[in-house]
């Protein structure tokens, strides 16, 4: 199916409204309940750990929002202002727009078409008075239809740094997550890189390591050699990632001494430090 497309006068306005935006991250995978929305809220509070840096969190997953509760903003109501609909802040540099806030209760269901789902991502992009943005992060559904295309589609009036794909070791996710990336290449996205989650478990009693999802074909490491894509990391199961997202909590502060941690927190820089590199890159090519 083709992306629908924006006419000029809303090609102008989606630019105009999001000319403050420095940089912008999609994180995808084809696969669902791999961690796209664990990661996301990660990166966002690893992003915002840096008071200077102005981070925003979109989630465009229409029918399954669980940024609200993992940023602990549940019950919370998106505010309108005169220059928009005003974003829901977990810190002063950290804001968060979600389908989730538009709902009467965390239990009500969406079900719509695409089209509906197409017009609010617009609405959020549109109409959401984000400010001046350092990092804006999507947080997507799994998949590669309506959703994907329509974000693509209105982020190309302005620009996409490049997406994080998130997979877990096993075959059965690599397998969608070669079709997402697919998708990024015929969608010309470019691929920041490969996120393996929920990578191996260490028994904090006896310290044995696991493999809860073995990779049987050789994990997200083979696959990003197959297909010429980087690896950004690797993050091991910790049982205190789920705690905290349930509480709504940041897991790299309440667990900073945790191999999960130190490799978020890896992984957040080789996204900062590749961000940097495209936008200067650009720079010198104006």
């Amino acid at each position: 199916a083709d992306a629908p497309v924006s006419p000029p006068a809303e090609a102008a306005e989606l630019r105009a409204r999001l000319r403050a935006v420095r940089h912008t991250v999609l994180v995808l995978s084809g696969k669902g309940g791999v961690g796209k929305s664990t990661f996301s809220a990660a990166l966002a509070h690893g992003l915002a750990a840096d008071e200077d840096k102005q981070v925003a969190l979109l989630d465009i997953d229409i029918c399954g929002p669980s940024i609200p509760k993992m940023m602990g903003l549940e019950g919370e109501q998106v505010h309108q202002s005169g220059s928009g609909w005003s974003p829901v802040y977990v810190e002063e540099n950290l804001g968060v727009m979600s389908v989730g806030f538009l709902l009467s209760s965390p239990d009500d269901a969406v079900i719509w078409r695409g089209p509906k789902k197409n017009g609010l991502i617009k609405q959020f992009l549109r109409d959401v008075d984000w400010g001046e943005i350092d990092y804006l992060i999507v947080d997507t559904p799994p998949g590669t239809s309506d959703e994907h295309l329509s974000i693509v589609q209105y982020l190309s009036a302005t620009h996409i740094d490049g997406a994080v794909i998130v997979t877990t070791p096993q075959e059965i996710s690599l397998q969608d997550v070669r079709k997402e990336i697919n998708f990024c290449h015929k969608v010309k996205l470019p691929i920041i890189g490969v996120v393996e989650n929920m990578s191996g478990f260490v028994c904090p009693k006896c310290k044995k390591e696991s493999q809860i999802f073995p990779p049987t074909t050789g994990g997200a490491e083979k696959m990003c050699q197959n297909l010429n894509v980087s690896l950004l990391g690797k993050v091991p199961l910790d049982p205190q990632i789920g705690k905290s997202c349930d509480r709504g909590q940041s897991f790299l502060s309440e667990a900073p001494e945790s191999p999960a941690t130190l490799s978020y927190r890896n992984i957040i820089q080789r996204i900062q430090e590749y961000c940097e590199q495209r936008h200067s890159r650009e720079e010198k090519s104006i």
